[in-house]
């Protein structure tokens, strides 16, 4: 399978961890918008969604899915979502597609984290991938200065708004060994709303899928 079919396979596959009647959390990105249409394919009814970003919020409303506001909203007994990263530990870096702060809230409150990935997402370390920091636009250059402080190299997502109506600065080059630490590290500088890594919250499965069909890995 190439990686097109492969993000497919997860998201089919994620309907699998989905019951009817459920309130769910949905994420954000290709491999999500799979599982949103194979879940409206299955035609399993939900009592509504929690979105992480405006553009999964049109894609579910486009099936027929109730998008609820998280306020109203007591508990999640799954998030779906996928990554730009994920290590042997489930610990991931999100955030690709600008959604990271709904994403990390959303999967705070949900009590099991489904992650959702093609093969090519798994890796030894993470940090190849430009690690997304959503920040707020007076801080961009003192956060700028304290991320390259670390070993990072930061740059602005030029043209791009988060749904917040936030900054992104994407940081090249960081060899993340320590993920736990330095999400903490990143989300105490201030001006910084959130950092894509997900390690204190990390996925409790992940579907990953490959050439030879979807594999469960639990952390």
């Amino acid at each position: 399978m190439d990686s097109e079919a492969q993000k497919a396979a997860a998201g089919r596959a994620a309907v699998d961890e989905v019951r009817e009647g459920q309130v769910i959390g949905v994420g954000t990105g290709s491999t999500v918008n799979h599982f949103i249409d194979a879940l409206a394919e299955r035609g399993i009814r939900l009592g509504g969604a929690v979105s992480s970003s405006e553009a999964t919020s049109e894609r579910l409303r486009g099936h027929g899915i109730d998008v609820l506001e998280l306020n109203d909203v007591d508990q999640l007994p799954v998030y779906i979502d996928g990554a730009d990263e994920i290590n042997r530990h489930l610990q991931m870096i999100k955030g690709g597609g600008g959604a990271l702060t709904r994403e990390k809230i959303v999967a705070a409150v949900a009590r099991r984290f489904v992650c959702i990935a093609d093969a090519s997402k798994r890796v030894d370390m993470l940090g190849a991938f430009p690690l997304p920091v959503e920040v707020i636009p007076m801080a961009r250059s003192y956060v700028a200065r304290e991320l390259a402080a670390l070993g990072g190299q930061p740059e602005l997502r030029r043209g791009f708004t988060t749904d917040n109506g936030n900054v992104i600065l994407d940081v090249r080059n960081l060899k993340i060994m320590k993920p736990i630490e330095m999400e903490r590290t990143i989300n105490n500088i201030p001006g910084v709303v959130t950092v894509g890594l997900f390690a204190q919250r990390r996925a409790d499965l992940l579907l990953l899928a490959g050439a030879n069909g979807v594999e469960q890995i639990t952390a």
